[in-house]
């Protein structure tokens, strides 16, 4: 019905614009009761054998929703009903901030790809652990957390650890994002120096705490191998939980689009198909540099159960949806699940 129906009505709309029909229709889809118990019986795979326990935590699958979907956290009780073993919110920076100016969002359909400049639109930390606080489902939730945009690099460690300290309570992991390409200067924390010392910043306040909370990095999918080494070292020395690759590309090599479409759109971070068969490169390369001690989320151009494999024989431990929950909508999950079923070795 999503294929047949609902995406074309959508894609009818500019992107920003559908997302938020989106958003308001299962809001008020959801109040109906039952609703959520039908959608369930339709998407949700439950079975033991689909659990994964990564960095101290039990997944129920390993199917997530990426980072830059639910921003706000508005609607996570709604996308539980959907099957999804964990949803990250954010990125969420201190200070609430409208992001870049409109249009910032884009679609390739001839390359089953997305365009976004958005510039970490949200609405604040303050106002998305309220509402993470009142939420009702027990559905895992990881924390992306980022910058402001006026906040200079040399201050950046300041909003890190103030989102941080913020969703402590409300959040089961967290991801440092310093790799979108839409924030002015954000992609230059992933420098070994200033990366390291954000971490073990990062990692003392989290030591502190009475019981620390894994904390992830994700990276950008444009990295050389000698950059990848780097976080390899960085992520060892710091201790952190994990690493989740990979971010939006700068790059629009491959793409099937007009060339003059895609110039017209400009700047942004390109996710979708075109990033397949780099971001599991990514992954295979960080599993096997670091012998398999430190688990991967693998998120990019993940459109089919096939994507997915693929990411986890490259070594995940879990894998992330964003633009291919656009494109194929929710049955993919579930897709994917009872493909992993079928092939039970992972």
């Amino acid at each position: 019905m999503y294929k047949l129906l609902i995406k074309p009505i959508l894609f009818c709309f500019t992107p920003e614009r559908a997302h938020h029909i989106t958003f308001t229709g299962l809001k008020i889809l959801f109040k109906i009761p039952g609703v959520s118990s039908i959608f369930r019986s339709i998407y949700a795979v439950q079975d033991k054998r689909l659990e994964r326990t990564v960095f101290g935590i039990t997944f129920p699958n390993p199917v997530g929703l990426a980072a830059g979907f639910d921003k706000d956290a508005k609607i996570v009780d709604e996308f539980s009903s959907l099957g999804f073993g964990f949803i990250e919110i954010g990125t969420v920076t201190p200070v609430p901030q409208a992001g870049n100016d409109k249009p910032r969002l884009f679609r390739l359909p001839e390359d089953k790809a997305i365009i976004n400049r958005m510039g970490f639109n949200n609405g604040g930390m303050k106002e998305v652990a309220a509402r993470l606080r009142k939420r009702k489902s027990r559905v895992l939730i990881g924390g992306n957390i980022g910058k402001n945009k006026v906040t200079p690099n040399e201050e950046a460690l300041n909003d890190y650890i103030k989102a941080f300290n913020e969703l402590f309570d409300c959040v089961d992991y967290f991801v440092v994002n310093v790799s979108s390409p839409n924030t002015p200067g954000l992609r230059a924390l992933q420098e070994k120096g200033p990366l390291t010392e954000l971490l073990n910043r990062l990692q003392e306040v989290n030591n502190q705490k009475s019981v620390p909370k894994p904390i992830l990095l994700k990276i950008a999918p444009d990295l050389t191998n000698e950059q990848l080494d780097d976080i390899v070292e960085i992520i060892t020395e710091t201790k952190l939980s994990g690493i989740i690759a990979t971010n939006t590309t700068i790059s629009r090599d491959g793409l099937t689009t007009e060339k003059e479409k895609v110039e017209k759109i400009g700047m942004g971070g390109l996710s979708g198909k075109p990033l397949t068969v780099r971001s599991t490169e990514v992954i295979r390369y960080l599993v096997k540099k670091s012998n398999g001690s430190i688990p991967v989320i693998g998120v990019g151009g993940i459109h089919s159960p096939k994507d997915a494999l693929e990411k986890l024989e490259a070594g995940a431990s879990l894998i992330q949806l964003y633009s291919g929950f656009i494109y194929e909508g929710p049955a993919l999950v579930g897709a994917i699940n009872k493909e992993i079923l079928r092939n039970i070795k992972y």
